[in-house]
């Protein structure tokens, strides 16, 4: 653990100010923005510290959101969705606004119900060079796009892969309406086999994440 300061002390938790919110190291917290026509900034609280007149400061990692890195959004991008950065920084606690919970991919998948303070993180990002770790992820469907928790994907009956209903030249409202889809592949086989469903696609092939904007 770090030295602290002379004259300061570190502490184990913060009281969010005009709350009841307890803040300790390990927890999520949305921050106020230069501009307030921004978007909060995300960060995870390392350290909490107060100097000799009990100001108290924190020293956070910077969560980025996709529009944020060098990339930028993609495609597959979810709204939700964050990168845990590489770059940490002290601010004042006054700027503390709320907390916040940034799932794993994988138990953001299973909310029934995602709600304001709800967020996921499946990449770690370095911001001086925009690489992310891991640099590949599962992809899907003939576009061959990671999955995005919030588009709705139907399965294939015959192959067990995961489609886009658009992609398959259907509107979201058909594809709910199905009681069985096979792709075109397993179509042209004439599979016998029935039912359909809709959850969190398994993991397929790969594909490289690359720290650049997708062509258009």
């Amino acid at each position: 653990m770090a030295k602290t300061k002379p004259g300061k002390k570190d502490l184990d938790t913060y009281t969010i100010k005009g709350t009841n919110k307890i803040v300790r190291p390990g927890d999520c917290v949305l921050l106020r923005p230069s501009e307030s026509d921004k978007l909060p900034y995300v960060a995870r609280v390392e350290r909490l510290e107060a100097d000799h007149r009990s100001n108290v400061k924190v020293r956070v990692r910077w969560y980025y959101r996709p529009e944020e890195s060098l990339g930028g959004r993609r495609q597959f991008h979810g709204a939700k969705e964050l990168f845990l950065s590489d770059h940490f920084d002290w601010q004042s606690a006054h700027t503390i606004e709320d907390k916040c919970i940034v799932h794993t991919f994988k138990n953001y998948t299973k909310l029934e119900n995602v709600s304001v303070e709800d967020y996921f993180c499946r990449f770690e990002y370095k911001a001086a060079n925009g690489a992310f770790t891991p640099d590949r992820v599962a992809v899907y469907c003939k576009c061959e796009m990671p999955y995005n928790p919030d588009d709705l994907m139907v399965q294939c009956e015959g192959c067990k892969d995961w489609f886009h209903p658009s992609c398959m030249g259907m509107t979201i409202d058909e594809a709910k309406m199905l009681e069985q889809f096979l792709c075109s592949d397993c179509a042209s086989d004439e599979d016998p086999r029935r039912s359909n469903s809709f959850p969190v696609p398994a993991t397929s092939t790969e594909v490289q994440v690359q720290p650049k904007r997708r062509k258009r």
